[in-house]
């Protein structure tokens, strides 16, 4: 099973799926990813109604070509309160595959599969992944310590080959992707594909500022950070003056609230509620205080290009 390749697992013609990113992410890209002979998928929490969810659904349904392919991450945990409806929602339309974070996928596995849907899950170490394995899913996405946005801590050259020998089904890698020699070397190490995200965001059609596409042209590698201040958990993000000016360390309130097991999860709640406000008026509107989530492979964007032209860069 784990010899199989990414490119016939979703009927695409190359390895790489577009990676699901928080308000990045629509329809338009994924179109257009489909179009260029790769695959495409949006969060769910993009959408913030069931109908909205079920609309763009059917639109990229009606717009899917031969050797394209589309899906939907889930967030599979109790802090997404719309994951049950959601997971309903895709499994009545159809979907080519979802992607489940942050959470046990069984339930997700067991709906999707009824419904000729495969599951994909990220994972950061073995440990899940022998997990989610057991569950029934039809591949890993080994996320690294070179992803954008909530990232794991070991390199590529340590995860993938430990999930690829440990494990029975395919690995696909996650993060430090952004150009064909890095899709060349995650392949060496034996994923069957990868996820490529941040390249993404300084797409025309991406749905975010102008100013966080700019910012991605702009900064390289070394202007990423990590931060505890979105959800409470390290996150990558472009290390501007803004964030140079309100740190990037939990507050000391916030370490002490976090020691204490009756407060801890209240405390991340609200963390995680101002920080996401944060990056949504970053992406959404120009302002000076600006949280942008990217991962180092953003070296590699020198100008803002239509996604045909991030695949053609990618895959040349």
């Amino acid at each position: 099973m784990k010899s199989v390749k990414l490119t016939a697992l979703l009927n695409i013609k190359y390895p790489i799926i577009q990676a699901p990113m928080f308000l990045v992410s629509n329809t338009a890209m994924v179109i257009e990813a489909m179009k260029s002979g790769i695959a495409g998928c949006i969060p769910a929490l993009n959408y913030r109604t069931l109908d909205e969810l079920r609309q763009a659904i059917k639109e990229l349904k009606a717009a899917k070509v031969k050797g394209g392919a589309f899906g939907f991450n889930l967030i599979v945990n109790k802090s997404n309160l719309k994951y049950k409806d959601q997971l309903s929602v895709l499994c009545e339309e159809g979907v080519d595959f979802i992607i489940t974070s942050l959470g046990s996928p069984e339930e997700t596995i067991k709906q999707a599969h009824k419904n000729n849907i495969k599951v994909f899950c990220d994972v950061v170490d073995l440990k899940f992944a022998k997990k989610v394995e057991s569950l029934g899913a039809d591949a890993i996405i080994a996320v690294n310590n070179k992803a954008g946005g909530h990232r794991g801590d070991l390199t590529p050259q340590e995860l993938i080959p430990m999930l690829v020998e440990n494990c029975t089904i395919p690995v696909i890698s996650a993060g430090g992707v952004g150009c064909k020699a890095d899709i060349d070397m995650m392949l060496s190490y034996g994923a069957i594909g990868v996820s490529v995200g941040s390249p993404f965001i300084a797409s025309v059609e991406a749905g975010v500022t102008q100013e966080y596409k700019e910012a991605c042209v702009k900064y390289g590698a070394e202007d990423i950070t990590m931060t505890e201040r979105i959800s409470g958990t390290p996150c990558t993000i472009i290390n501007t003056p803004y964030v140079q000016k309100i740190g990037t360390k939990q507050s000391k309130i916030e370490s002490f609230l976090n020691k204490n097991k009756k407060l801890k999860k209240w405390v991340k709640l609200i963390r995680y509620t101002i920080g996401t406000n944060a990056v949504t008026n970053a992406a959404k509107k120009a302002t000076y205080k600006t949280v942008w989530v990217a991962g180092p492979s953003i070296e590699f964007t020198k100008e803002i290009l239509p996604v045909k032209n991030i695949v053609e860069r990618l895959i040349n």
